[in-house]
């Protein structure tokens, strides 16, 4: 027997993601000042770094989309659905892997905002992470049965 997700679990997810999207151009400029470090760089280096950056804020926007527009298609067991889930849920454990592994949080600056705002973000990522894990399994588990 499968008992779905809910879809209002789904869309907060979607519109936590679509918060990461528009919050990453504040948290770039005002919490780690991305910029001066990245005009340190070659400027082919410097294009590339802006680039990378933009592609997380697409993907994080673009994922949100999908959540909101289309919570009962990433739950149908599909192939598609696994394989989307499956893309998703990988990007996700990855951000939550790369932040313990790769982003020491004793660099963010000692202001309040900052640090619960460091700690909002990554209690965000691990829920992301948790749910498209939930919604791939959960489509594996009952595909074609």
């Amino acid at each position: 027997m499968h008992t779905p997700i809910p879809n209002w679990l789904i869309i907060a997810g979607g519109l936590g993601q679509i918060a990461t999207a528009l919050i990453y151009p504040y948290i770039r400029h005002r919490v780690f000042d991305w910029y001066t470090d990245v005009k340190k760089l070659a400027p082919l280096n410097q294009e590339i770094a802006k680039t990378y950056g933009h592609y997380i804020q697409g993907l994080n926007f673009a994922f949100g989309v999908i959540a909101i527009r289309l919570p009962s298609e990433l739950q149908n067991h599909s192939a598609l659905a696994i394989a989307i889930t499956a893309l998703i849920a990988a990007y996700w454990v990855g951000k939550v892997a790369t932040q313990i592994a790769y982003y020491p949080m004793i660099e963010i600056p000692k202001k309040r905002l900052f640090t619960w705002g460091s700690y909002g973000m990554n209690a965000l990522f691990v829920f992301f992470a948790l749910l498209y894990c939930w919604l791939f399994l959960t489509n594996c588990v009952n595909y074609a049965s």
